[in-house]
C-alpha cells in the first residue's frame, strides 16, 4: 500500500532504494545499495530513470562490473553505472 501523503517522486525514491538494497546477493546489495542510499535524495528524474535500467541488470554481471572483475559492456554502460563503479573501486 502506498502513502497518499507522499509525493509520487518520494514514493519512487523509496521503491528504488528498496530495490537497490534488496538485489538478491549480499555483495550487490552493499555495492549498489550503499551508493544509492547515500545519494537517492538528490537524484533527478533522469537519474532515477537510469537507476531503474541498472536495477534490471543481472546481479552477477553488476557485481563483476562494479568490482572491476569484468569490463562494463557498451550496451550496459551509462554515466550512473560508471559513477557507481568508481565509488566501488575507491
Amino acid at each position: 500500500m502506498t502513502d497518499p501523503a507522499l509525493p509520487e517522486t518520494d514514493l519512487r525514491r523509496r521503491r528504488l532504494l528498496f530495490r537497490a538494497t534488496h538485489r538478491g546477493s549480499h555483495e550487490t546489495d552493499l555495492l549498489v545499495g550503499g551508493y544509492i542510499a547515500a545519494r537517492i535524495d538528490s537524484f533527478t528524474d533522469a537519474e532515477m530513470d537510469a537507476l531503474e535500467e541498472i536495477m534490471e541488470l543481472p546481479d552477477v554481471d553488476l557485481a563483476d562490473w562494479l568490482t572491476g572483475r569484468r569490463a562494463v559492456p557498451a550496451e550496459a554502460d551509462s554515466p550512473l553505472l560508471r559513477a557507481m563503479r568508481a565509488a566501488a573501486l575507491r
